[in-house]
C-alpha cells in the first residue's frame, strides 16, 4: 500500500499527502453529513470532547453516521498508521474542526496528546481529511518536518515562526497523514469563508484513546459494526477498559 519513497517520507519528514485520496463522492457524503450535524448540535457541537472559540467543533462521529465507520476503515490510510505506530493499533477519536472565517484560531506549537515517544517508539499518529481546500490564507496546517525525532514538546504557547516549517496546502478531498508527535499547528483563517477538516486520529494499542469509543458509541451502532471495525476501534479489547479507567496517557494539547 505504501511505496519506499512514501515510508521515506514518513520516517524522516513525518507526514504524507495523499491527494484526492477521498474522491468526488466521499467527499460530498462527508461534507453534507458534517453540515447536517452542525445544524442539528447547534451550540452544543463537540461538547463530548472540546469546544473552542472562532471554530466550530464535531466529536464522536464514528456513532453518528455509517459513512464514518467507513471512514475509519480506509485501506491506505490504515497502512499508513501501521508503518508509524507498528501493527497493534486503534482509533483514538474523529472529530471535525472549522476555523471560523476571519476568525483568531490560530494554535500553538504542539504534538497531539502532548505526545512523545517512548521507549516502543511513536504512538499517535493523526489524518486530517482537507474537506475545503488549504490554501495559504485560510488556516492550513503548518508542520515542523523532522521534529517528531526529537522527543521533546514545544514551548507553550509559542506561536512565532520557526526555520524550516512547512504550510501543507491542497484541494478538498486530500488528506495528510501526519505523525502526531511532529510538532504542528493550525493557522488563522483570514478569508470569508470557513475552513473545514476532520481528524482521524489513531492511537497504539497499548495506550488509552482521546473518546473511549466503548462507552461512546450507542447499543445499536456497536451490534451493526464490521469484526474490522470492531478491532480498530478496540471494543472487544479488555486491555482497552483498563486503559481508560486509569485514564493515562492523554494529557496536553489535543485535537
Amino acid at each position: 500500500m505504501l511505496s519506499d519513497s512514501e515510508k521515506q517520507q514518513l520516517n524522516e519528514c513525518g507526514y504524507l499527502v495523499l491527494p484526492d485520496l477521498m474522491g468526488t463522492a466521499l467527499l460530498a457524503e462527508v461534507r453534507a453529513r458534517v453540515e447536517e450535524l452542525f445544524a442539528e448540535e447547534g451550540d452544543g457541537a463537540g461538547a463530548e470532547f472540546k469546544q473552542e472559540p472562532n471554530a466550530r467543533r464535531l466529536a464522536n462521529l464514528v456513532d453518528k453516521g455509517e459513512v464514518f465507520e467507513r471512514v475509519i476503515l480506509t485501506a491506505r490510510v490504515l497502512a499508513c498508521m501501521e508503518h508509524v505506530l507498528g501493527p497493534d493499533f486503534k482509533l483514538s477519536s474523529l472529530n471535525v474542526r472549522s476555523a471560523d472565517p476571519r476568525g483568531d484560531c490560530a494554535q500553538p506549537w504542539h504534538a497531539d496528546s502532548g505526545a512523545i515517544a517512548d521507549e516502543r517508539g511513536y504512538w499517535v499518529c493523526n489524518s486530517v481529511w482537507m474537506l475545503d481546500d488549504f490554501t495559504p490564507d485560510n488556516g492550513a496546517t503548518r508542520m515542523l518536518p523532522g521534529s517528531q525525532r526529537w522527543r521533546r514538546l514545544p514551548p507553550p504557547d509559542s506561536y512565532e515562526s520557526l526555520p524550516g516549517e512547512q504550510l501543507v496546502l491542497g484541494t478538498a478531498g486530500t488528506v495528510v497523514i501526519m505523525n502526531a508527535h511532529m510538532w504542528h499547528g493550525a493557522t488563522a483563517n483570514l478569508t470569508q469563508a470557513p475552513r473545514r477538516a476532520m481528524h482521524v486520529y489513531y492511537t497504539r494499542g497499548d495506550k488509552p484513546q482521546q473518546q473511549y469509543q466503548k462507552k461512546m458509541l450507542r447499543p445499536e451502532v456497536q451490534q451493526r459494526l464490521s469484526p474490522a471495525a470492531r478491532r480498530i476501534l478496540a471494543l472487544d479489547d479488555a486491555r482497552n477498559d483498563v486503559l481508560s479507567a486509569t485514564g493515562s496517557g492523554m494529557s496536553g494539547f489535543m485535537k
